[in-house]
């Protein structure tokens, strides 16, 4: 029974291929339209997100300030500092805590030879650093635990700091001068594509063990606590217990939130998830527009193919053909148009896809030229799935008029017709 619609919905078609061709030329767009827009929404919320994960995907930043309550006869507007017994009590105090580093950092200037860069943020951290803020190294290594309890001299530099020193040198094992100390190169970062970040960006910065940095300025005092709760949704809980624990040791109130600033990534999250999937919906809402207007010309075409038809239609009921009979003619006839145009739709956004390759966005910006920062229309099977989806939808709406009008007209009067 299916088969047998299936081939009388093709002979129709070719029976008027001109038309058929041109009704189909609009799905074409249409369903071309929707696949590149789809593979442009989900490429552009891959690069955004990866800008703001680059930060760190679970990390939480802790900023000293000023007390604001006055627990037990204290006074407010005390002055909270950061210091290696804090650290520790955190460790103690916190389980919800994975990682914790006190961090410091100045701008001494690193030279190279005759090369000197002296804007670049010099920064004392820990070996678990690297880690919570995904300091990924494209040569060389990050900083060790040993380096760190062996007060080893060595540094980890950024993309474009590496870049103003060496140029297209290799810079692993070469030595560098920072504040007048010598320091052995370990490892260097690629470009980094960062939408937030603090001090300075990564690209610009170079990285040292805390205890190292100890040889160039006083590090009693840490500019700022960072640290990974064990899973992002227990990042609120991990900051109370790190404010707790920082409050039990320096004697403020453990509610005082604005004795310590926090900066954390997962109360961002909605909002990036907002933006991004916001974009993603209204896309395919613009490009599903273009394939309706695809599909209001299908159905024109059929119900114009219903009133040609009349005489045809009124014989097949006189022989007996019920109303769904009809009805699944003429609505596999359109699906038929859909389907085809769907398929060369496919190939032609495939095709665009290939001829456009990659689309300008952050790279410029970032002054990035690998394209890891530009929108790559990369056409998925969620894409296609996608886009075949909301074919189906368009197509059997658009079928269902003139299938309903067909199945719906009287077989005597269908035969009378001139």
């Amino acid at each position: 029974m299916l088969t047998e619609i299936i081939r009388e919905a093709w002979i129709a078609l070719k029976r008027n291929y001109t038309r058929s061709l041109l009704t189909m030329l609009g799905i074409v767009w249409g369903i071309a339209t929707v696949t590149l827009l789809i593979a442009y929404g989900s490429s552009f919320r891959s690069i955004l997100v990866g800008g703001f994960d680059a930060f760190g995907k679970s990390v939480v930043i802790c900023w000293p300030q000023q007390t604001s309550e006055q627990p037990g006869g204290q006074r407010a507007g005390k002055k909270v500092v950061l210091e290696q017994a804090d650290l520790d009590m955190v460790k103690q105090d916190a389980p919800l805590v994975k990682h914790v580093c006190l961090e410091t950092v100045k701008r001494p200037g690193i030279g190279y030879g005759d090369r000197m860069v002296g804007t670049a943020a010099v920064r004392g951290v820990c070996p678990e650093y690297g880690e919570m803020r995904n300091e990924v190294p494209s040569e060389g290594r990050w900083i060790s635990p040993s380096d760190e309890l062996e007060r080893r001299r060595v540094v980890f530099l950024g993309g474009r700091v590496r870049e103003q020193l060496f140029s297209g040198r290799p810079a692993v094992g070469e030595t560098v001068q920072i504040g007048g100390v010598r320091f052995t190169v370990i490892g260097v970062m690629a470009r980094k594509i960062q939408l937030s970040n603090y001090f300075s960006s990564d690209d610009d910065s170079a990285w040292i063990p805390y205890s190292a940095a100890g040889d160039l300025w006083n590090t009693r005092y840490a500019a700022v606590m960072v640290f990974e709760p064990v899973a992002p949704q227990f990042e609120k809980k991990a900051m109370a217990q790190v404010l707790a624990a920082i409050a039990t040791r320096q004697q403020f109130s453990p509610t005082d939130k604005k004795a310590i600033q926090m900066f954390g990534r997962d109360e961002f999250r909605p909002i990036i998830d907002g933006l991004t999937i916001g974009l993603q919906v209204l896309l395919t809402f613009i490009g599903t527009l273009t394939l309706g207007i695809g599909g209001v010309g299908v159905m024109n075409i059929m119900l114009v193919s219903v009133d040609e038809r009349i005489r045809e239609i009124g014989l097949r009921r006189a022989l007996g053909a019920r109303k769904r009979h009809i009805k699944l003619q003429f609505l596999a006839e359109t699906l038929l148009i859909m389907l085809l145009g769907g398929a060369i739709g496919v190939l032609l956004s495939y095709a665009i896809a290939a001829a456009v390759g990659t689309v300008p966005l952050m790279g410029p910006l970032f002054e990035d030229d690998s394209g890891k920062a530009d929108i790559h229309l990369k056409i998925s099977m969620f894409t296609v799935l996608l886009s075949t989806v909301v074919l189906l939808v368009v197509g059997v709406i658009s079928g269902l008029v003139p299938a309903l009008r067909a199945s719906k007209l009287d077989p005597v009067e269908a035969l009378r017709y001139e």
